[in-house]
């Protein structure tokens, strides 16, 4: 099993997402010892954000000198997520919406040809063989009534439907801005969950 996993928190040590996430992963590393875990960290290592030259040379167009060292970066991240059979995604919510490191990541793996494609029928996911999980940290709660400000794991669910994912897990700790209390049962929690994942 190769295992790709994320993070994107800028908090480090003090992130609910890391924790969860890397529960998440030594969860499955129990159950399969052989795995081979590719870990990225978007916060350590951001990638570029996309633009006209990065969108033009993933199409095919010649790479400009000034952004080689980018698009190599950009072609390693996109490397990774297609080997990967199961995704592990540590993604915090910051003002209502994930981390543009995150943004950024994923700009570099939905890629036509390469994870969907379009047809006559409409757009076709070509990722549909992967399993991804996803660790959610939210500070505030995001139920029927604030489900309108929720856009984490709202486009998350849309993003990899799209390229065909329906293997999808989401681990929520919610609330961990509203008092240690909350943050501390959030946790415990998200990572009990994470403790209680099938392993395949």
């Amino acid at each position: 099993m190769n295992l790709l996993h994320i993070d994107a928190s800028v908090l480090g040590d003090h992130s609910v997402s890391r924790q969860v996430s890397a529960a998440v992963v030594a969860r499955l590393r129990a159950a399969d010892p052989t795995a081979n875990v590719t870990y990225r960290d978007l916060a350590a290592q951001p990638l570029s954000h996309l633009s006209g030259l990065h969108l033009a040379a993933a199409q095919g167009a010649a790479v400009p000198a000034q952004i080689q060292e980018e698009h190599r970066a950009a072609q390693a991240a996109l490397g990774e997520f297609l080997a990967a059979d199961v995704v592990v995604i540590g993604a915090p919510m910051y003002n209502f919406t994930l981390p543009t490191q995150l943004k950024a990541w994923i700009d570099r793996i939905l890629v036509a040809g390469k994870t969907f494609r379009y047809t006559a029928a409409g757009p076709e996911g070509l990722a549909g063989a992967k399993r991804v999980i996803v660790a959610v940290s939210r500070g505030g709660f995001y139920g029927e009534a604030n489900a309108a400000a929720e856009h984490v794991e709202t486009y998350l669910r849309t993003v990899f439907g799209f390229i065909g994912v329906t293997d999808l897990t989401f681990i929520p700790a919610d609330g961990i801005q509203v008092g240690p209390e909350h943050r501390e049962r959030a946790l415990k929690g998200a990572l009990e969950s994470a403790g209680q994942l099938r392993a395949a």
